[in-house]
């Protein structure tokens, strides 16, 4: 199987650097994956392609360039390795995901055996895993060749909901609520 990919060539100024940081940091938001020097590719697709128009648009806006190619790798090798490096920077984000997890049903975990069940507390744990669902919508999004650690990560969101859901239980037994 040969994906076709957008090769994103920026040429930007050294300095200042908030040009570069900027087009980092939008690369690294669409799951694009940095092969070397600024060079930037992402698999072909019309979102990704409408994407890489506007940021080029932009980028010469502010005065630099850049081209944009659609290309195929001539060697299945080479293709792999992209792939693998794509499931990598994945890897590593639901690795993070995961340990921020961990995190969470820790705070459950010392908040419960504390017997702290108040509605502060509720709140608290409630933004957090908040921020996990919206954090894991986006890796997903992102990951488009299936990261190995995809599953673990989806699983461990999972016992934070459930962790959180007794939480709250026991904050409204606390407080005289029932259901």
């Amino acid at each position: 199987m040969s994906t076709s990919w957008l090769l994103f060539l920026p040429q930007l100024p050294a300095s200042p650097s908030t040009l570069r940081v900027m087009v980092w940091r939008r690369m690294r938001s669409v799951g694009a994956l940095g092969l070397q020097n600024g060079v930037w590719i992402l698999p072909d697709s019309n979102e990704k392609k409408q994407f890489a128009k506007e940021l080029l648009s932009y980028i010469i806006e502010q005065g630099a360039g850049g081209y944009v190619f659609s290309v195929n790798a001539l060697d299945p090798s080479i293709e792999k390795d992209v792939i693998n490096r794509f499931r990598s920077d994945r890897d590593e984000e639901y690795a993070e995901f995961c340990e921020r997890c961990d995190a969470l049903l820790a705070e459950l975990d010392k908040e419960s055996r504390q017997e702290k069940f108040t509605f502060a507390e509720l709140e608290e744990t409630e933004q957090d895993l908040e921020k996990l669902n919206k954090w894991l919508e986006k890796i997903l999004t992102r990951d488009v060749f299936g990261g190995n650690l995809r599953q673990d990560a989806i699983n461990k969101l999972e016992q934070c909901r459930n962790a959180h859901s007794t939480f709250a239980q026991q904050v409204y037994e606390s407080e005289g609520i029932r259901d």
